[in-house]
C-alpha cells in the first residue's frame, strides 16, 4: 500500500531533520514518484528497481565526471532494470516515474538522488508497500 511506504519514506527522509526546517525543495515532490513504483511493483521488485536505479545514476556521474559520452539516465536505467526485456504497464510506470524523480532531484543542486534511492530502499525494508505484483528484470535477477 502506498500509504505506508510513504510513510516509511517519510520517515527515513528524516535523517535531513525537521519537514520544514531542512529538507531538500525537492523531497516532497518526489515522494509520489518513488510511492509509484513501489505501487507498480511491490516493495521487493521495488527495492532491486531502486538498487538498479542507484547504479544507473552513478554512471552517469561517472561518466560527467571523467568528462566522457554517455546515453542519459534513462538508457542507463534501462540496462541496469533490464526493463526492455519485460514491457508490462507497471515496468513503464516504474520506469517513468523513476525517470521523473531523478530529472526533478538533478534540478535541486541541495542534494544527490542516491540519498533519495538509500532511503527509498530502506523504506522498503520496513515491509511497507503491496506485495509484489508483478515481476520484474533487473540486474539483481540475472
Amino acid at each position: 500500500m502506498t500509504h505506508n511506504f510513504s510513510l516509511h519514506f517519510t520517515q527515513e527522509l528524516g535523517h535531513f531533520g525537521s519537514p520544514t526546517d531542512s529538507w531538500p525543495a525537492s523531497a516532497q515532490q518526489v515522494t509520489p514518484f518513488f510511492a509509484i513504483v513501489v505501487n507498480a511493483l511491490g516493495t521487493d521488485d521495488a527495492a532491486r528497481w531502486f538498487e538498479a536505479a542507484r547504479k544507473a545514476h552513478q554512471r552517469v556521474v561517472t561518466a560527467e565526471q571523467d568528462r566522457t559520452h554517455h546515453f542519459g539516465f534513462a538508457h542507463h536505467l534501462d540496462v541496469e532494470t533490464e526493463a526492455h526485456h519485460e514491457i508490462t504497464l507497471p515496468v513503464v510506470a516504474a520506469f517513468e516515474a523513476t525517470k521523473g524523480l531523478h530529472e526533478i532531484t538533478r534540478r535541486d543542486s541541495s542534494v544527490d538522488v542516491d540519498v533519495y534511492f538509500h532511503c527509498a530502499l530502506r523504506a522498503c525494508s520496513r515491509g511497507s508497500g503491496r506485495p509484489d505484483s508483478a515481476p520484474v528484470a533487473t540486474s539483481a535477477n540475472a
